[in-house]
This record gives C-alpha cells, sequence and structure tokens, in this order.
C-alpha cells in the first residue's frame, strides 16, 4: 500500500501534528491523503477498524504503542520520525527491538530488592524470550542499533530501580545506559541517558550533580538542540535549582523551558529511539515540582490553568506524583490543608497500588511539609494509616 514517492514532510499539516506529538492526527491525514477510508486502511495495516479509530482520535494524550505506529508507518511508506519513531534499520527490527526491550526488563525484575514473590515473572520463561529476541536481533540487526537498544533496556532497568526505592542499583544501571549510548555515538541518546540520571538526582538530593550531568547532556550536541530537547532538559535545570534552594536560577530556567516549549511545533520532528513528547502539560507539571520545593518563591506563580492542566493525561504514576506537588501548592498558597489532604491520599492510594517507591517517598516529603500548616482531620488520617502501611 506504501506510496514511497510521496514527499510527506511537504505536508505543513503533518510536521505540526508530529511536533506536537498527535501521532493520531498524523494517521488520520496520511489515511486522507491516501483516499482511503478507516476500513480499507485499517485492513491494509492490519488493524481492527476500532483499533484504528482509537488510534486516530487519541490525540496527544497519553503514550501510544511502538509497533503499532511502526506497522502504520511501514504500510503507508510514511517516515517513522514523523510518528516519533526512530529509523528501522529494516526487517522485523522495531518489533524485534520492543521483545528485546520489554523482556530484558521483565527479567531485571526478580533482580531488584523489593520484588515481591507474587509478581515475580516466569524466570526461566523470560530469560528464553531474551535470549530468543536477542538472536533474531543479532542475525539481521547493525551493531550500534543492538547497543542503543541495550542503552533503553538498562536506563529503564535504572527507572524501575528508582521506583522500588532501590536508589544504589537506579544509579548504576543509569550509569550503564550512559557508557552504552556513548559507545554508539548517538548523540541525541547519551543526551536523553545523562538528562535522565540528572532527573534522578535532583530528586533525590544531589542537585550540584543533576547541573553537571545536564551541561554535559548539552555538550552532546554539536549543533543547536532539537527544542523537544531543550524544553526537557530546561525542564530538568529548572528542578535541580529548586531542590538547591536558587530561586533565581529556577525562575530563569523555567522561562527558558517554557520558551523552548513554544517552538516545538514549529520544528522538525525529532527521530527519538522512544516516543518522547513536551508540551503545556509538562511545562505546568514542571512548575508545580518546582513550586513545591520552594513553597515561599514570589518567583514561581501557580496558576488555577497549571493546576488543572497538569493533572490531566499521563499515567497514574505520572498523575499521582503530580497530584502531591498540587496537594503541597494547596498548602502553601492556599492554605487549604483539607484539599491538600483530600488530594495527597488520593495520589497515595494509587501509589499504593501501583506499588510505587517514589509515590511513598514523595507523599513522605509532603507530609512532613504538612506538619508545619496543621492538620484535616478526616484525611489527615487516613493519609498517615496510608503511609505508614507503605513503609511496612
Amino acid at each position: 500500500m506504501g506510496n514511497h514517492n510521496v514527499d510527506w514532510h511537504a505536508f505543513g499539516d503533518l510536521k505540526d501534528a508530529a511536533g506536537q506529538g498527535n501521532y493520531g492526527a498524523v494517521i488520520r491525514r496520511v489515511r486522507q491523503i491516501l483516499g482511503l477510508g478507516q476500513r480499507e486502511f485499517a485492513d491494509r495495516c492490519g488493524l481492527s477498524q476500532a483499533a484504528l479509530s482509537r488510534l486516530e482520535n487519541r490525540g496527544g494524550r497519553g503514550g501510544y504503542d511502538m509497533d503499532i505506529l511502526a506497522r502504520v508507518a511501514t504500510a503507508a511508506g510514511l517516515p517513522h520520525d514523523l510518528v516519533g519513531l526512530a529509523h528501522p534499520t529494516g526487517g522485523e527490527g522495531p518489533v524485534l527491538r520492543r521483545d528485546l526491550l520489554t523482556a530484558a526488563a521483565a527479567a531485571a525484575v526478580p533482580l531488584l530488592p523489593g520484588a515481591t514473590p507474587h509478581h515475580t515473572p516466569d524466570e526461566p520463561g523470560i530469560l528464553r524470550q531474551v535470549t530468543s529476541a536477542y538472536r533474531r536481533l543479532d542475525a539481521t540487526t547493525p551493531s550500534r542499533d543492538l547497543a542503543e537498544a541495550a542503552s533503553e533496556a538498562a536506563s529503564f532497568t535504572a527507572w524501575l530501580a528508582w521506583d522500588t526505592a532501590d536508589h544504589g542499583s537506579a544509579r548504576h544501571w543509569y550509569g550503564t545506559a550512559i557508557t552504552t549510548a556513548q559507545h554508539t555515538g548517538n548523540e541525541l541518546l547519551t543526551a536523553y541517558q545523562l538528562g535522565s540520571l540528572a532527573s534522578f538526582d535532583a530528586e533525590t538530593g544531589h542537585p550540584h550533580t543533576a547541573l553537571r550531568r545536564i551541561e554535559g547532556a548539552r555538550r552532546q550536541f554539536t549543533g543547536p538542540l532539537p527544542p523537544l530537547a531543550a524544553a526537557w532538559l530546561a525542564s530538568i535545570e529548572a528542578l535541580a535549582h529548586a531542590a538547591g534552594q536558587d530561586h533565581a536560577a529556577c525562575d530563569r530556567a523555567l522561562t527558558a523551558c517554557a520558551r523552548h516549549t513554544g517552538r516545538i511545533p514549529q520544528a522538525d520532528p525529532a527521530a527519538w529511539p522512544w516516543i518522547f513528547t513536551f508540551d503545556e502539560r509538562k511545562l505546568s507539571a514542571c512548575r508545580l515540582a518546582c513550586a513545591a520545593r520552594l513553597p515561599h518563591s514570589p518567583r514561581i506563580r501557580i496558576t488555577d490553568h497549571d493546576l488543572t492542566t497538569a493533572v490531566t493525561g499521563g499515567h497514574d504514576k505520572q498523575r499521582a506524583l503530580i497530584t502531591l506537588n498540587a496537594a503541597t501548592t494547596h498548602l502553601t498558597r492556599d492554605r487549604d490543608p483539607e484539599a491538600a489532604f483530600a488530594l495527597a491520599t488520593r495520589a497515595l492510594h494509587a501509589g499504593l497500588r501501583l506499588s510505587s517507591g517514589r509515590v511513598a517517598d514523595r507523599a513522605r516529603i509532603f507530609r512532613r511539609t504538612a506538619g508545619r500548616h496543621g492538620t484535616a482531620g478526616g484525611y489527615a488520617d487516613e493519609f498517615d494509616t496510608l503511609l505508614h502501611t507503605a513503609y511496612l
């Protein structure tokens, strides 16, 4: 079906939608350009009409299935960067690469402290999946691309360790992700992994180290930073300055982040090895996170729009962390302990359901802040009970 003679980059509305991370709109527009109805297009992509309809109507909300995006792009002859994917290297690369990452991450679970027996996967089966996926990739994929996949797998394992509150393992795996990325020569991947470790450092009380890593990430680029990368790194820089209690530097970084975010829709889509967007919601979430760490800063003004925008979209863990920052804002800006504890309790329920150590740690910080602002009756009691349960 693919029409490889179409200059898809010549369609300005496609580039606009891709730059905003609205890959559903990209796919809908591609179908219209090809003059196909949903059923016919879905059949040629190997999807049901219902699946294609959900994909087209997803908008810029939440994550996309990378395998489905790759399948649609390949079927339509669409450059993969227009749906936020790295260009495939041939064959089954994108699918097998994702299989390898998924299996490797699952295999890492039982190796991490805090993994509970009833969540332990079938280790021999998982390891066979890893081995099988690796051998299939090795037969058709350049070693550089395998190294990129290994870097991503190490980064995901680091994130998983962080989420289980095993900071030592998280730092080790982030280091492995960075070293592996450097060996590939992929400057964008290396910058991403350095930024990921900087985010970890900023969140776990090492702001000065985080700032050095951000500068290292920026130095990876021989030319100007893509606006998306610039916005993301500026958001981490703002958080690091907030953690270090530098009000003025945090304000400057937030201003830069907003400026770069505004440039993203006009820029060519970045061909990341993962799907990654930075939009107004993430900018609002960054402001909330900084305000939670600098509660009395006159420079960081949180609006009601920031509060409502930040907590929409994203996945459950993200929303729980953002909601805890919003709860802190209700304490320090609105002087409303009851509303603050209501939000915090809801977020902690989600964190416990997902066994997230990050959410539990953030809830503990909220409670320490709330101790200086009085109590809130039943919600405070429920929150304290939940928080006690989280550390049993």
